[in-house]
């Protein structure tokens, strides 16, 4: 499949809703994205997790949520200049499938940060955008800025090369 530009803040495509993936074992999806930042207005996401093989979720749907929630610093892809900080539900359970088919779930806390990532993933596929979930507008900040002043005190916070 050839490599597809990620769309950007601003593109509409970003807004729409997905569709339903009717044969999960069919072939042709990306890598650590959820498929509309790429324009394919299907409801798959994949995950690169450190140290795991990449991971397809398909049909995700979150089908449990803790009333807990937290605040956390997010970022995306499609607008990768722009930081903010977010509510998100401090745990969450999912189920989807897999590429076979199977249908499977998954509870994701904050091990890994795999609650905050699958509801921004998962977003994506119903056209919401992080900067949509802004806890307070005074948040919002430029890459930049957040490397000086905030990548220590969140989980952004490791090393890259």
């Amino acid at each position: 499949m050839p490599v597809k530009p990620i769309l950007q803040l601003g593109d509409p495509v970003l807004r729409e809703k997905c569709k339903r993936v009717e044969d999960p074992s069919s072939p042709g999806y990306g890598r650590g994205i959820a498929a509309p930042q790429i324009g394919v207005l299907q409801r798959v996401i994949f995950l690169g997790l450190p140290g795991e093989q990449p991971w397809a979720l398909i049909n995700p749907e979150i089908v449990r949520r803790s009333r807990e929630t937290i605040v956390v610093w997010d970022a995306c892809l499609s607008f990768l200049s722009i930081f903010m900080q977010v509510e998100r539900h401090r745990e969450i359970t999912v189920r989807y499938q897999d590429l076979e088919g199977n249908t499977l779930e998954v509870e994701a806390g904050e091990d890994r940060n795999l609650s905050e990532l699958l509801q921004h993933e998962i977003d994506h596929l119903d056209g919401i955008l992080a900067i949509d979930r802004v806890s307070d507008t005074k948040t919002i900040c430029t890459r930049e800025e957040f490397e000086k002043r905030y990548r220590d005190a969140s989980p952004y916070a490791v090393a890259t090369k």
